[in-house]
């Protein structure tokens, strides 16, 4: 499974590298991701009449296969920028006058396919461009199909595009532009290549410029065909989209489906990126075809002409080139056409008859052309809505083919052995916002009709037939049953309104083909657009911005959500108190905190508003090693109202959510305090401090961020024993920042160890004497129900209190002050000798390398296996209980420090098992007695004893109680163990420290 997973990620990686790869299904489509657009930009696109203004510009497009063909480049620049190589009365351009041309003594065609070579350009000496070009243009945007050999296998399998082609055709095209004209954009997939300049005039207006490409060749992916394509914003208003394609040969049915099938493809994998606006909104996903506002769709279409011979199409086309190559002849052939599409105004006619058009003239260009054109596959495909239907549109053609010449010819089609038919491969399309929304309209209402028959037939109603009604005339429409083709109109301006819904018009005025470019096989192809569009000026643009952003900043504060944070100040009891809060603290400073002790602060939250205001504290943002949530471990947050019931998904990162009327308040205590004893090592070391930001998040409205410091007081807690030994009498606290581990040893055991177990002994001793006169009635001594008293339960009713007086325990440690300042006067010494004896377990567990260090304990299992192992394989072997109390001495001899702090808590734990099993013996009536089933006897809460296992003597039995709780108390203080491990293991480990300490408690 896991090699197939990995195989299926790594196709995904592929297509998602591939130029235009086919869309995830999984990825939503553009038109369900809605955008949210402020009220900023809400107002601002109210006011935009205010800072647009209408502007013209031209467009020439241009498409030319090259063949890979040598010396093409040399005539990129005279024909697509200087307008040449125009054979007038072959390109629709309505020029019928010879002699008006053949001024300025214009290179013949003969002459001109005489030196043709690809040294040199290939366009007639000595000609005037007939297209417009140069300054009049704005922007040239030029798409060439086979730049490179598409056919070599190096070149379709190149892993990277080679710049030095194009290079090549760059440096041809701008050693021709106006001065001051530059690169837009360029665009390169294999032999495809797309590029866009434009003059100093426009080039400030043109932003958010997206090039992609998409491959549809070889397996529906490969480079050799496809499209690339650019989209421009004009004006920060109108959106243009550039598509330069070459899709795929052949004149066959199946190489006609595979055509529409490619353009269907660079429709549907074509995005490009989100448009950005620094004063508006900007779109979270990219648009596709479609969404633009103009669209130019250009290329080598090859589109063929259906059903038709290619010698007829020849003979009928060669009838208008076949004098052109004759010596003599001005480079035209005898016709009428004067069309008036594209043509500009020639001299004066000084004849009085009015000429036919060229279209009445069976025997002009113009008919032959138009008989020909219902035949063109691509009208055929856009007739029968399967390709290019959705909107686009051609100018008319009254031009030759584009499509197959011969080589250094300028009207000599295909004369090699394939012959091929002439067709109009090399196309011009062009589609407007409006056009596609009126094709889209269209689909909607026939999708409409279609569901409101089927539910017709689905009622049992017949939809009307074409027997329904008996007689119905048409005048508009009967009798049309010829199928000339008729989009031959000169095209009109065409108003819409664009994507911003701001008025622009575009208008076609020419459209042609330059036969008399040479250097290849196909002619290239250029029209020429005129477009008007509102254009953003900025600088009125920024200024109506601000008007905008001020009234609406005015309206939103005040309709948007404001609440107050107060925080409360302490004064301290004195000039010097640590505790008293610094004032130029914004935040909430606790003062000095110590280990254990609760330390308060409050603040209020109030509702400043107009509205009501809804917040939480968020999650705060936190380091791996630390728990995620809204406050730390060692802050707790409680608040004097009730939070919102969710009714409704709210964000994550916000847990509780409060929500205030205007002019209410909400009080919140933050209770800090410091227990975990892996805190206090990091404060104690420096590694922490008490340093953090609470997140308020006010829904629709700004974030406040709360502050909270304090001042660690340091701790004997969480050191080792070497350092303890080290601190001098005073406490912890007196070292004023020095390090304990560079001072002399003054201690032989920690001095803390020494304070505990003594004041511990000391208050057993007196509340074991004083308790029938301090009990209450009715109440048992603790060590009749427990046999791990004082180190085992034993907490007061009164909690607080307790807590309050362990924290001045911990404190007294620390500054080396006496037990007995920590306690109130009414606490009874029971409940004192308790929470001294939590102390001392607490500091114990706390000790960083343990009273017994894991190299110690190491030693010490290892010898206790070895006396394990020996009993069971030779029983004989008599190994006494002081054998075994020597060997373990002598392994911690090697640390005296660890076993004179060994030492003591033992002889303090057999003090305090011997005066508890004095006071628990019999009375003198029942010494006799032995333990019995009846016989009460002290639980045993931390070890399960049978009674079986206990002795007869009673005060023996209950000795044995209290050894074992406390040896089980004392395994996990006294030893430092190896982390990790099984859980058998670790229950084993324990037990043998059990062993060791009742080795040391019990009494023969």
């Amino acid at each position: 499974m896991a090699p197939e997973a990995s195989s299926v990620r790594s196709t995904e990686r592929l297509d998602a590298s591939i130029p235009g790869a086919f869309l995830d299904p999984r990825t939503p489509s553009i038109a369900s991701i809605t955008t949210h657009q402020t009220s900023l930009s809400q107002a601002l696109y109210e006011r935009r009449a205010e800072y647009t203004r209408p502007r013209n510009v031209r467009i020439k497009v241009g498409t030319w296969n090259t063949g890979a063909q040598k010396g093409t480049e040399q005539d990129i620049g005279k024909w697509f920028v200087q307008g040449k190589g125009i054979e007038e009365s072959l390109a629709g351009l309505g020029v019928s006058d010879s002699a008006e041309h053949g001024k300025g003594g214009r290179e013949s065609v003969p002459a001109q396919e005489a030196r043709h070579s690809t040294l040199e350009p290939t366009v007639p000496h000595h000609e005037a461009g007939e297209v417009p070009g140069g300054e009049d243009i704005d922007i040239y945007a030029l798409g060439l199909q086979e730049i490179v050999d598409i056919t070599s296998a190096a070149e379709a399998l190149r892993p990277y595009t080679d710049p030095t082609t194009a290079n090549k055709w760059k440096a041809s095209l701008e050693a021709v532009l106006p001065k001051g004209y530059q690169l837009v954009s360029e665009q390169q997939l294999i032999g495809l290549w797309l590029v866009i300049y434009a003059s100093p005039e426009v080039l400030p207006q043109i932003k958010n410029v997206s090039t992609t490409s998409v491959g549809t060749g070889l397996m529906g992916y490969m480079g050799n065909k496809g499209a690339v394509t650019t989209r421009i914003v004009l004006g920060e208003t109108t959106r243009l989209v550039f598509i330069n394609s070459h899709l795929a040969a052949g004149a066959d049915k199946a190489s006609l489906d595979r055509r529409n099938w490619d353009a269907a493809q660079i429709n549907s994998r074509t995005r490009f990126n989100p448009i950005v606006d620094a004063l508006g909104p900007t779109q979270n996903s990219g648009e596709g075809l479609g969404e633009e506002d103009f669209a130019f769709w250009f290329g080598d279409l090859n589109y063929r002409l259906n059903g038709m011979p290619g010698d007829d199409v020849r003979r009928l086309l060669t009838i208008h080139t076949k004098d052109m190559d004759k010596e003599g002849n001005d480079g035209r052939p005898s016709t009428s056409d004067d069309s008036a599409y594209g043509s500009k105004q020639s001299s004066e006619d000084t004849r009085d008859a009015v000429p036919d058009p060229a279209e009445l003239d069976p025997a002009s260009l113009q008919t032959t052309i138009s008989s020909l054109l219902p035949h063109d596959e691509l009208h055929q495909m856009m007739k029968g809505g399967k390709a290019f239907h959705d909107g686009w549109e051609e100018g008319p053609v009254r031009f030759l083919p584009s499509y197959k010449y011969d080589i250094g010819k300028v009207g000599v089609f295909d004369s090699s052995e394939k012959r091929r038919c002439p067709s109009w491969c090399d196309r011009i399309l062009y589609r407007t916002r409006a056009s596609k929304q009126q094709y889209d309209t269209r689909v909607k209402d026939q999708e409409a009709a279609r569901q409101h028959d089927e539910e017709m037939k689905l009622k049992g109603i017949d939809v009307p037939g074409e027997y329904d009604v008996m007689y119905e005339y048409d005048p508009d429409t009967d009798g049309d049953t010829y199928d000339e083709y008729e989009e031959n109109d000169d095209p009109e301006p065409e108003p819409i309104k664009t994507k911003d819904d701001l008025a622009a018009e575009l208008l076609l005025e020419y459209y042609t083909t330059h036969m008399r470019v040479l250097s290849s096989d196909h002619k290239p192809l250029d029209a020429v657009f005129k477009l008007q569009y509102d254009a953003v000026i900025p600088e009125l643009k920024t200024a109506i911005h601000g008007e905008v952003a001020r009234e609406v900043d005015r309206q939103e504060n005040e309709g948007r959500p404001s609440i107050a944070v107060v925080v409360e100040r302490a004064t301290g009891t004195s000039p010097d108190d640590r505790n008293k809060t610094d004032s130029t603290f914004e935040g909430v400073d606790f003062g000095d905190v110590k280990f254990a002790k609760s330390f308060r602060r409050n603040i209020t939250i109030a509702n400043t508003g107009r509205v009501p205001a809804t917040f939480g504290f968020a999650d705060r943002p936190v380091d791996q090693n630390q728990p995620a949530g809204p406050f730390p471990s060692w802050l707790s947050v409680t608040f004097d109202k009730a939070h919102d019931k969710l009714d409704k998904p709210r964000p994550d990162d916000i847990h509780q959510y409060f929500t205030l009327a205007p002019a209410d308040v909400l009080n919140v205590e933050l209770k800090l305090k410091i227990e975990s004893l892996n805190s206090v090592r990091n404060l104690n070391e420096g590694d922490a401090m008490i340093d953090e930001i609470l997140v308020l998040r006010v829904e629709n409205g700004r974030d406040h961020f709360l502050p909270i410091r304090a001042h660690w007081q340091p701790s004997v807690l969480a050191r080792s024993i070497d350092k303890l030994i080290k601190i001098p009498e005073g406490g912890v606290r007196k070292l004023q920042n020095q390090i304990p581990a560079r001072g002399e040893v003054k201690w032989s055991v920690p001095r803390e160890v020494f304070r505990l177990t003594e004041a511990i002994e000391d208050l057993t001793e007196r509340t074991l004497a004083e308790w029938d006169m301090t009990k209450s009635d009715g109440e048992r001594a603790p060590w009749q129900d427990n046999a791990g008293w004082p180190f085992v339960k034993g907490r007061s009713d009164n909690g607080h209190d307790r807590e309050d007086e362990l924290a001045d325990i911990y404190d007294a440690l620390d500054c080396d002050t006496p037990f007995i300042d920590a306690f109130y006067p009414e606490t009874r010494s029971k409940e004192r000798v308790e929470m001294l004896a939590e102390a001392l377990l607490t500091f114990l567990n706390s000790l960083t390398d343990g009273v017994i260090t894991k190299s110690l304990w190491e030693k010490l299992e290892e010898a206790l296996a070895r006396h394990e192992k020996a009993l069971k394989t030779t029983p004989s072997l008599d190994f006494s209980t002081d054998d075994e109390k020597m060997t373990i001495l002598e392994i911690l001899a090697t640390a005296p420090n660890h076993n004179a702090t060994f030492l003591l808590i033992l002889s303090f734990l057999q003090n305090i098992a011997n005066q508890i099993t004095e006071v628990s013996k019999p009375r003198p009536e029942d010494s006799n007695k032995r333990v019995s089933a009846d016989m009460s006897l002290p639980s045993s809460p931390q070890a399960k004893i049978r009674r079986k296992t206990l002795s007869k003597v009673p005060e023996v039995a209950i000795r044995q109680l209290i050894v074992r709780n406390y040896a089980v108390v004392f395994a996990d203080c006294l030893v430092k163990w190896k982390d990790g491990g099984r859980e058998r293991d670790k229950a084993a480990r324990k037990e043998r420290m059990v062993g060791v300490l009742e080795l040391f408690l019990k009494q023969d």
